[in-house]
């Protein structure tokens, strides 16, 4: 413990510059393990048989909606045909 205090008051010591590297290094540091951990969790998450039900029936609106406006998207850019022929 004497170790860490007496590590830490050098780096007080230190110019500004070499404490905000140390800051970026940290930073970068527990981001990325952070990062690791929530993409582990996810996959154990999203191969749990049960997640995977609920999911399926959690996205059953958001398919209806995408065919919805998939359809839309297609009557918009679709060439006009001869409306000519059907009024008569």
């Amino acid at each position: 413990m004497e170790k860490i205090i007496h590590h830490i008051i050098k780096i007080r010591r230190q110019p500004e510059h070499i404490k905000r590297h140390i800051l970026y290094a940290l930073t970068l540091f527990f981001g990325i393990i952070l990062s690791l951990l929530w993409i582990y969790s996810l996959g154990t998450t999203f191969t749990n048989p049960d997640t995977q039900e609920e999911i399926s029936d959690e996205l059953k609106p958001f398919s209806a909606l995408k065919d919805n406006l998939v359809g839309g998207y297609n009557t918009l850019t679709a060439p006009e045909e001869d409306t000519s022929a059907e009024t008569q």
